[in-house]
């Protein structure tokens, strides 16, 4: 592993241990060149993974990418850390043992959807906001009035 301070690509690991999330390795390294001191954290990935967007464009999959559009949509709400990265690694891990290398962003987001609605339903109504394309107040009523089928529209409404 090359140190991330002076570039030296002999570097030597101090400590290993399981990360919070039990799903990958949190390696503690030394430089023997410079001294520094960093971590590093290793994952199981199971294959590589390529989304095919709406438009029919091919990227690689970024976990990263995925991981900052959730934590934008869970932003202020209760819901600890570490259950966050559980979450997440669980949609990578679902991801990867569909059986395909190509994975369309309508199936991406509709795992990442179905997962927040079991945790969160603001996070869920916000990251929806964002991956259906909301353009009105209107889009965000309807969506939200689809998640409660039970109650009568002219029950949320003040006379």
């Amino acid at each position: 592993m090359r140190c991330p301070f002076c570039g030296n690509i002999d570097t030597q690991v101090k400590d290993s241990r399981p990360a919070e999330d039990h799903v990958s390795i949190r390696r503690r390294r030394f430089c023997s060149a410079c001294g520094g001191r960093f971590t590093t954290y290793e994952r199981v990935q199971l294959r590589d993974l390529v989304v095919i967007k709406s438009n029919g464009r091919r990227e690689d999959f970024d976990r990263i990418k995925m991981e900052r559009s959730i934590r934008i949509a869970l932003q202020k709400r209760p819901i600890e850390p570490d259950r966050v990265d559980q979450m997440i690694s669980g949609i990578v891990r679902r991801l990867e043992s569909m059986g395909e290398t190509d994975v369309s962003s309508k199936q991406i987001g509709e795992i990442v959807m179905e997962t927040l609605a079991r945790i969160d339903t603001v996070a869920y109504v916000r990251f929806a906001s964002v991956y259906k394309n909301f353009q009105a107040a209107d889009d965000f009523d309807k969506f939200v009035s689809e998640l409660r089928p039970d109650v009568p529209p002219d029950l949320g409404k003040k006379t």
